[in-house]
């Protein structure tokens, strides 16, 4: 008997439940009393319990009745998020979503923007990467992602969209005890010259033959900011740091920042959603890029490019 239960039943059910008469039920289902009163008869037959003390004037919930509402709640709730998902697939919402992010993005703005598409997006599963310089544009280019958000690399393949999200301020720093500190105004291109540059390296081909913002000959390649930033605190040399990631150690005195006298072009560093111009991103992925965008800019350092 319980296999003819439905929703019709389980819905009924609850309406009379919520507004604690079979005529107030009937008013909300747009239904006669009578046929409130009839599916519930029904649904209490087939269940075997009975849902409602009908001896007074209102019909009261039974035990069983306040138990079984639960779970009425509960099935009734899945199936219309069924309903709903199934209505957002076949209006082409992904159901997973793959996104590179650089790894020069604020992650703060990132974290913000992933909350509010869980949110938004609870049938979408999201799988994201972090990668640098071509490492972002790889993964989209090879189709692994749906899209990209790239800054530090700043050539992408002609087959690709772009669009501006926001810019990034970067910054010059070293530890406190490195002899570049010591210069009270901006540091000339030979000092630079004269101590280790450390330079975030491409891990894909993307970028052989170019250089981004190396000034001295004398580099250490690292393939990781973190250990970038780490190194940078111990004092191995000097670099280009993203000002959200070493703000908290400026404000510490754990780093120092330095401006470079002769440092080309500007200190923002602008962000790009990308994807393939054949495969662009679905509902989910054109939400999560307009959230991406939602960050302010950031103002130009006084003193120019500091890349």
């Amino acid at each position: 008997m319980l296999d003819a239960v439905t929703l019709d039943h389980l819905r009924t059910f609850i309406a009379a439940a919520d507004e604690g008469s079979f005529s107030a039920a009937g008013r909300r289902l747009r239904r006669a009393q009578s046929v409130v009163s009839q599916v519930i008869a029904t649904l209490e037959g087939q269940l075997g319990v009975p849902l409602f003390d009908r001896g007074s004037r209102y019909p009261r919930l039974t035990d069983q009745g306040c138990a079984l509402l639960a779970d009425a709640r509960a099935v009734v709730g899945r199936m219309d998020a069924l309903k709903a998902h199934a209505k957002g697939f076949a209006g082409g919402l992904e159901p997973e979503l793959s996104v590179v992010v650089d790894v020069m993005y604020p992650m703060a703005g990132l974290t913000a923007a992933v909350v509010a598409f869980r949110d938004a997006f609870p049938s979408t599963a999201l799988r994201l990467y972090v990668e640098a310089l071509g490492g972002a544009v790889q993964q989209v280019l090879e189709r692994r992602c749906r899209f990209g958000v790239v800054g530090s690399l700043p050539v992408v393949p002609p087959a690709f969209e772009r669009e501006r999200l926001l810019g990034v301020r970067m910054t010059t720093v070293v530890a406190p005890g490195h002899p570049l500190a010591n210069y009270a105004g901006p540091v000339p291109t030979s000092a630079l010259q004269q101590h280790i540059q450390l330079v975030l390296t491409d891990r894909t081909d993307l970028s052989q033959g170019r250089e981004f913002g190396v000034i001295s000959d004398q580099t250490w390649r690292l393939a990781d900011l973190g250990a970038k930033h780490a190194f940078l605190r111990g004092g191995l040399g000097w670099g280009h740091m993203p000002m959200p990631m070493v703000e908290v150690d400026l404000a510490r005195g754990t780093l120092v920042e330095i401006v470079l006298q002769d440092a080309p072009g500007i200190d923002i560093l602008p962000m790009f959603a990308v994807y393939r111009a054949d495969d662009p991103p679905g509902p989910a992925g054109r939400w999560l890029i307009a959230r991406l965008r939602t960050a302010p800019e950031e103002a130009p350092h006084p003193y120019g490019m500091v890349g």
